[in-house]
């Protein structure tokens, strides 16, 4: 296995992207016909092309991401993500730090659908979330017929769903949690983050870790503040614990990085409804 075929790639930039970086950091955007593995009846969708016509509409690329494969043959098709942004309307979908975007995802290996979701980037720290909730759309198109009209409208109607979370970084400030709050905050993401199918967890890396802020700004007591530390520490990871071993010598761990483009969804998902459903036990409930 080589392991250029075994790693995740990932560019991401507050300027619009050419193809030419996109080409080198995420191959697969490009493909154009499937994989050999599929079967006639799976009809490739070529994400270059549908993100064109986004361009045309004004969506330009800011991030893209490509996942891992231990098969070389399909590096230039497995499954990769592209953050997109209406820069030309940052001063409409930006609140603070917070700017909303359209992720695509997309792989002609089979490993994927096509699907559009909204999502939130925090400038300031350069943790991007995905913001999908009850009040979002999220745009899943199959493997089958002309798609480019269906991405198009499914964007724009993911986006206009997406102006909804915008409220949350005001909302979310006003909310206060005290110690107790944020230690079940912390527990709960944690789980979500290292925890099992079952909800065990086996990691020395203990739940108040994830409250440990990184920067002077993110001190607050607030609800966003909170969010935003734990979700930055739960997908950044950096965080690092010592033990003894049945030994008695000390051992040493760190936790990785959400590198995966699934974890890297299915995680932030999961820690903006524990956000949302913390807000609502504090008063607040989401937006319609």
């Amino acid at each position: 296995m080589n392991s250029v075929y075994a790693r995740t790639a990932r560019f991401d930039s507050a300027r619009a992207l050419s193809e030419d970086e996109m080409r080198r950091n995420a191959p697969s955007i490009f493909a154009v016909s499937a994989h050999e593995s599929r079967s006639e009846r799976f009809q490739p969708i070529p994400t270059i092309e549908v993100l064109r016509a986004l361009m045309d509409e004004g969506f330009m690329p800011v991030g893209v991401k490509q996942g891992r494969t231990r098969d070389a043959s399909k590096k230039d098709f497995t499954k990769h993500l592209i953050r997109l942004r209406r820069l030309d309307h940052d001063a409409k979908f930006c609140v603070g730090d917070t700017v909303c975007e359209i992720l695509l995802k997309n792989a002609n290996d089979g490993t994927s659908a096509f699907d559009i979701m909204a999502g939130l980037f925090r400038i300031r720290c350069l943790n991007s979330l995905v913001a999908q909730t009850s009040t979002l759309e999220s745009v899943k198109v199959r493997h089958s017929g002309d798609v480019r009209r269906k991405v198009i409208d499914g964007t724009f109607r993911v986006l206009k769903e997406a102006e909804k979370a915008l409220a949350a970084p005001a909302d979310w400030s006003g909310l206060i949690l005290d110690c107790d709050e944020k230690q079940v905050f912390a527990e709960a993401a944690h789980i979500a983050r290292f925890g099992d199918s079952e909800g065990e967890t086996t990691t020395r890396i203990q739940p108040n870790q994830l409250l440990n802020a990184r920067r002077t700004g993110d001190r607050e007591n607030d609800l966003w503040t909170t969010f935003n530390v734990v979700q930055e520490n739960a997908m950044r990871g950096g965080l690092r614990a010592a033990f003894r071993d049945e030994n008695g010598r000390i051992r040493r761990t760190c936790s990785r990085a959400v590198n995966g483009i699934d974890q890297d969804v299915k995680l932030n998902k999961a820690l903006w409804t524990l956000s949302e459903k913390m807000a609502e036990l504090k008063g607040l409930k989401a937006a319609a």
